[in-house]
């Protein structure tokens, strides 16, 4: 073999390893582009689920925020239809306590009042001696009945007539002739035995605290459910 053939055998060589060498960059070219894409995918995946997560995170805080406004917004609304059934109905005693002022105004019509609620506060104690209480404007009409309404409540009773002593400390006065900001009663009594371990308050305010009371439900419910219908 000449120095020509030599020569020609080594060009194949190198070509074929230069073939080799290019086609295995190729693929390691190619490999890592796969490779690069897949990552690439891979990371853009995770960002996407990253922005999913932190969307929904968000969306629930808006969703919880919502609902607490609203309940807010309801327990609010609740507390103003409340405040103003009340204010309706304590304006409803208002004026009934008004009205309380014209049944001391007519002098007949209260005398004889006040002999029956002295009458029912006896059967109520049933001691056989009381302190009475009253207005000092009322001290008059309240010694112009006291002996008819013991005579009657010991008839009702079956027992011996009781002795009445009207009190010298007096129920406080009627609405507007009180000092400011002082307590007033409309009109009625109070006894006690003499002991002072019994009371029975019969003063009109007290009847209209009672019967405020006890007919508050009817009341609530003729005004509000008739409304809400």
């Amino acid at each position: 073999m000449n120095d020509t053939d030599v020569q020609k055998q080594i060009q194949q060589m190198v070509r074929f390893i230069r073939q080799e060498a290019e086609e295995k960059a190729n693929e390691i070219s190619v490999a890592a582009e796969e490779e690069f894409n897949i990552e690439k995918l891979q990371l853009v995946e995770a960002e996407k689920k990253k922005i999913r997560q932190e969307y929904e995170r968000k969306e629930k805080q808006i969703e919880v925020r919502r609902k607490i406004e609203y309940s807010m917004q309801l327990n609010a609304s609740r507390i103003k239809v409340l405040q103003a059934q009340d204010d309706l109905v304590n304006s409803m005693k208002e004026a009934a306590a008004k009205e309380l002022l014209r049944v001391s105004g007519d002098h007949h019509h209260y005398r004889q009042l006040l002999k029956e609620l002295v009458v029912q506060s006896l059967l109520r104690l049933k001691e056989p001696a009381v302190l009475l209480r009253c207005r000092k404007d009322d001290v008059h009409l309240v010694e112009h009945i006291i002996n008819s309404a013991k005579n009657e409540y010991a008839e009702k009773a079956d027992v011996h007539v009781p002795e009445i002593v009207v009190d010298t400390i007096h129920l406080p006065p009627g609405p507007g002739q009180q000092k400011e900001h002082g307590l007033n009663c409309s009109g009625g009594v109070v006894l006690a035995s003499r002991d002072g371990k019994i009371v029975c308050e019969n003063t009109l305010d007290a009847r209209l605290d009672v019967a405020y009371r006890k007919k508050l439900p009817q009341i609530r419910k003729h005004l509000f459910e008739v409304a809400a219908a």
